[in-house]
């Protein structure tokens, strides 16, 4: 790509952001490139070597990388030129990026003019290429691998159509030199991670399942008014007290009455009932070992009493705690349903309501967690209230209180278990409840609709070997994403036979026969061939799945496979986009992002309170959802990978906009809002999730933003530490005083870490006016922030607006090639070699000459040869 001088007029004025995604493209070097003919046979260039390029290297680059001096370890006059044959290849393709970046030669030893720069890169362009594709017909890979620990929880969850987390006991898995965990480098079977596989797989059949015979509901029916027209009689009894006991003293009276009054009509911290008449209020007792008053279930269902003046506000932030006791199910749905409504007539805002389950055995016992899939926005209002109903499987409560059936209601510990009713709004502003109801355990069918997926209706059912057959082949094939063969399925049926004495019922005996094949290699390993011969449809299919649904194909897939359809590119392209339209799309946004930016430091990161009190629960959650659905913004309408870089628009919910200081956003749902201009956020490297994750907690680190964006985002991490390394002696009173950037500098000018800081610092320095959460600063502790640095090549970047335009303008093709390169590396889950570079340059050219979209990527790697034939 031509520098920013050469593109655009010094003249002129400034370009927009957004102007220079769009004119980028038409500068790209990968914009004129063909894909290479097939059959050709490609020859080293060894004489335009010697020719044109060798005098070049000579004249600018030998006295540094040559007999004398070897800069970077590098010594140019001993490299072979053969890359086709030679074992040098690796070392030129460093060559090739550092003269197409600027690194070489360095600013002040004089820039190559633009012919030589020209001979040079076209020589090691095509040499590379060539030497790429010759080196991928000779290597095998290894893609063989066991699933990883979500392919295998998304697995069975598609298997058995349920919506569980069935990984919850396995250890997690180890990453990979590219950060992700899908790669067949890291992902091998030990004796005890297969015993885990084996036992989770069998647990899971028994879920999906379920009891031979359906459970009968339990019913709980909350009604407020009755418990607050106990507390406004409390309140007639200390009224009517005071009364008769100051009956004599009239000033007195009057002054404890008034006091009285205006208690028993405050507004409490906590949840309070309400007299919607009255206005009079009490706050909301509850105490663990107060459980012998909790609300009794019945076996009926409760009949629905009208809405009453008597409610409980839930103020924000506070919960509702519904005592259930201890006879709550360990199967089935739980079902709340919840008559709720705004407290203002005239409020636009909707309050949003979250749903607990927990327990408080005793002092040094206790257990809450979030069960409902979202939070429900409370958009009713006070005079039309209405139901609001949560869903969730008991199965998956955990923990549970473990004193059920050991210890008596009222006893301390205490058995019983509650349901918390939690205003989770980031406005102030109240919900008012006035009737929970509560059923469990609920199920929508019966056989459940997971059991009728297995055991499904047949004409053979009388016959249970017959049947056992026809159960078996069906989810054989889906389990093993293939056809599986007679043999294979008779003797999974001999297996039934020799167990089915040893079972009370079919069922049982089919679950052990089930979990065998779940517990099979066909199952628990993602078979790949290695790159002499194309996988077959199967293979394909398997690939695409695990690519983009992290999971094992559907029918549809295993259809188009069996008929040999697959490999269409008419239908695979179709099949792209029906997968990415499809809900299970989001675990790939999900997974892939997670690890391509190594989301995990936010995981377990540790602000320190003190400095930062605004940072809670909800912020952390926020910034860690806010790249994942800013991916699928992207990935959903095509956008331009450039949106990565920088974007006019945010994806973001109330909490997040509030931390970003943007107006207009109401709700814990996230959605698309557009930017200003002149806003400081857009893309990922503004994001406060990414940018607090590489700080130290307390105050920004340039070093660690400067690395992951190199890694990261430009695929292009800098070279280890040396041995040694020198500490920046913060007891010294004079580096005390230094503000960050001038500690960084003074650590950068000692010899044994300027090679490496030069390629790192000035990356990192440009995010200097982003806190450690991620906000934007002007001054730190009363001096102004100093945003600026200068790059190797001595290209001047004015904070993260500079870091943007200098990557719009100089970095679009190695910001898409990584891209290309990441998704890529997670889509064949294995590492890249050299002998993958011409191909991976292959698909990074349809994606420039195809406008940079996400979809386009993902279909231009799913159609590569790369990816069907390794």
């Amino acid at each position: 790509m031509a520098s920013g001088k050469e593109a655009i007029d010094a003249t002129s004025p400034q370009p927009t952001l957004q102007q220079l995604k769009s004119s980028g493209p038409q500068r790209s070097s990968y914009r004129q490139q063909q894909k290479p003919t097939a059959g050709e046979v490609p020859q080293p260039q060894l004489d335009t070597f010697r020719q044109d390029v060798l005098p070049i290297l000579t004249q600018n680059c030998i006295d540094c990388h040559g007999p004398d001096t070897q800069e970077g370890n590098v010594r140019l006059d001993m490299l072979d030129p053969d890359l086709l044959n030679g074992e040098d290849a690796h070392w030129w393709v460093e060559v090739r990026a550092a003269i197409s970046k600027g690194e070489m030669p360095p600013a002040d030893y004089g820039a190559l003019t633009a012919d030589d720069q020209a001979h040079v890169m076209d020589w090691l362009t095509g040499e590379i290429q060539n030497a790429s594709l010759v080196r991928r017909a000779r290597e095998d890979h290894s893609s063989f691998r066991r699933l990883s620990r979500y392919e295998f929880n998304y697995a069975l969850q598609d298997l058995l159509g349920l919506p569980y987390d069935f990984s919850g006991d396995l250890p997690p898995d180890p990453v990979s030199e590219d950060g992700f965990q899908n790669s067949s480098e890291m992902l091998q079977m030990s004796t005890v991670q297969f015993g885990y596989f084996r036992e989770l797989s069998r647990a899971a059949l028994q879920k999906a399942i379920g009891p031979a015979q359906q459970p009968a509901p339990i019913y709980w029916g909350v009604s407020f008014h009755d418990r607050a027209e106990k507390e406004w009689a409390g309140h007639e009894r200390q009224l009517a007290k005071v009364r008769k006991d100051l009956a004599d003293k009239p000033e007195k009276l009057e002054a404890e009455l008034n006091k009285l009054t205006k208690r028993f009509h405050g507004r409490s911290r906590e949840a309070f009932y309400k007299n919607l008449e009255t206005g009079q209020t009490e706050t909301v007792e509850w105490s663990y070992n107060g459980a012998r008053w909790a609300w009794r279930p019945s076996a009926k269902p409760p009949v629905t009493p009208q809405p009453a003046g008597d409610v409980v506000i839930i103020p924000r932030g506070q919960g509702l705690i519904v005592e259930l006791g201890d006879t709550v199910p360990n199967e089935g749905t739980l079902r709340v349903r919840v008559r709720a409504s705004r407290t203002s007539a005239d409020a636009t805002y909707a309050p949003s309501l979250r749903l607990q389950f927990g327990w408080h055995a005793s002092n040094n016992s206790a257990a809450a967690s979030v069960i409902s899939e979202r939070d429900l926005p409370i958009d009713a209002s006070p005079d039309a209230p209405k139901f609001y109903e949560f869903e969730a499987p008991l199965s998956e409560v955990y923990p549970r209180n473990s004193v059920r059936g050991v210890s008596k209601m009222g006893k301390t510990p205490s058995p019983s278990e509650f349901i918390k009713l939690v205003n989770r709004s980031v406005a102030n502003e109240d919900i008012q409840v006035d009737y929970v109801e509560v059923t469990a355990p609920v199920y929508q069918q019966w056989p459940p609709q997971s059991q009728a997926n297995i055991f499904f209706d047949s004409e053979q059912e009388s016959d249970e070997p017959a049947y056992a057959r026809e159960v078996l082949e069906r989810f054989m094939t889906r389990a093993w994403r293939r056809e599986v063969t007679p043999e294979e399925v008779d003797r999974k049926l001999a297996l039934f036979g020799k167990l089915r004495p040893q079972c009370e019922d079919f069922q049982t005996a089919m679950i052990e026969v089930l979990s065998t094949v779940l517990a099979s290699p066909q199952f628990l390993y993602v078979v790949r061939t290695d790159q002499a011969e194309a996988a077959d449809d199967y293979q394909l299919a398997t690939r695409l799945a695990m690519f983009l649904w992290c999971s094992v194909p559907d029918e549809e897939l295993i259809k188009l496979a069996a008929h040999g359809e697959l490999r269409d590119p008419q239908v695979l392209e179709q099949q792209v986009e029906r997968m990415l339209a499809d809900p299970r799309s989001g675990r790939f946004s999900q997974q892939f992002v997670r690890q391509w930016l190594g989301m995990e430091l936010l995981d377990h990161l540790a602000v320190d309170k003190k400095v930062y009190p605004q940072f809670d629960k909800e912020l952390k959650a926020a910034m860690q959802e806010e790249p994942v659905l800013f991916f699928s913004e992207v990935l959903q309408s095509d956008a331009s990978v450039l949106d990565f870089l920088h974007a006019d628009y945010a994806v973001v919910n109330e909490r997040l906009a509030r931390h970003y200081g943007i107006k207009g956003v109401e709700g814990n749902d996230f959605r698309k809002v557009s930017l200003d201009e002149g806003s400081r956020r857009g893309g990922l490297m503004t994001q406060a999730g990414l940018l607090a994750m590489n700080s130290d907690g307390k105050d920004s680190h340039p070093l660690k933003r400067g690395i992951w964006m190199l890694e990261s985002l430009l695929n292009d991490p800098p070279p280890p530490p040396p041995a040694a390394v020198p500490v920046i002696d913060l007891a010294d009173p004079e580096i005390a005083k230094l503000t960050l950037k001038q500690r960084i500098e003074q650590h950068r000018d000692q010899p044994a870490c300027k090679s490496c800081h030069a390629k790192i610092d000035p990356w990192g320095i440009a995010f200097e006016n982003f806190d450690a959460i991620g906000r934007f600063r002007t001054e730190v502790q009363g001096q102004p922030v100093d945003a600026s640095s200068l790059l190797f090549n001595q290209q001047k970047l004015a904070g993260v607006d500079g870091l943007k335009r200098y990557l719009l303008e100089n970095r679009q093709d190695q910001f898409v090639r990584a891209m290309v390169h990441k998704l890529t590396t997670y889509a064949l889950g294995r590492p890249l070699t050299f002998g993958d570079h011409a191909e991976v340059d292959q698909i990074t050219a349809e994606v420039r000459q195809h406008g940079d979209g996400l979809g386009t990527m993902i279909t231009a790697i799913v159609r590569s040869d790369l990816f069907q034939a390794n």
